[in-house]
């Protein structure tokens, strides 16, 4: 059931990047130049979907948070690769997934560069694992346990500042 499920969360999530056209590369080069947000727009919404339905869930004791650590070389790191990859690429993984099932065949050097980071890297964990991968770490840790606060009152703060974006972009015409 549980295969079921994400098959068809999969499923919705790609219909719902194809419907918002952020599958197209010029979509993605014009978020990149700040130029169109319908993407930041996009993973907002999805963000906050995600943060509402996480926290019920676990709240309500249908699924148990199960945290990676807290390692702040490790974010920067993988954000700074991450946010290259996909200028240089025009793609992030579920995009390139998306843009490839549309028979946009240029998608696939974005995948194959991501499996080749990823075998990069799968290659160079047992140095990392003892240098950069060490420094920074803080355990397993969420934010509302940092703060001391409910975890509704994080989403309540996001989904102001989401709407504070959306109107702002919208009534700049992005």
């Amino acid at each position: 059931m549980e295969l079921f499920l994400g098959l068809i969360t999969g499923i919705l999530f790609g219909f719902f990047l194809q419907k918002a056209e952020v599958l197209r590369f010029e979509k993605q080069v014009r978020f990149m130049l700040l130029k169109d947000l319908t993407i930041i727009k996009f993973m907002g919404t999805a963000v906050l979907v995600g943060m509402v339905g996480i926290t019920a869930l676990n709240q309500m004791g249908v699924i148990a948070l199960s945290l990676k650590a807290t390692n702040v070389a490790a974010i920067i790191m993988g954000g700074l690769l991450f946010g290259v990859g996909w200028a240089v690429a025009g793609f992030c993984p579920g995009t390139a997934v998306g843009a490839l099932a549309e028979g946009r065949m240029h998608a696939l050097w974005a995948l194959l560069g991501m499996l080749f980071g990823a075998a990069a890297y799968a290659e160079a964990y047992p140095v990392l694992a003892k240098t950069v991968l060490t420094w920074g770490d803080y355990g397993k840790l969420t934010l509302p346990q940092v703060l001391g606060v409910s975890p509704w009152l994080i989403i309540a703060a996001f989904v102001a500042g989401m709407l504070l974006l959306f109107w702002q972009a919208e009534r700049k015409g992005l």
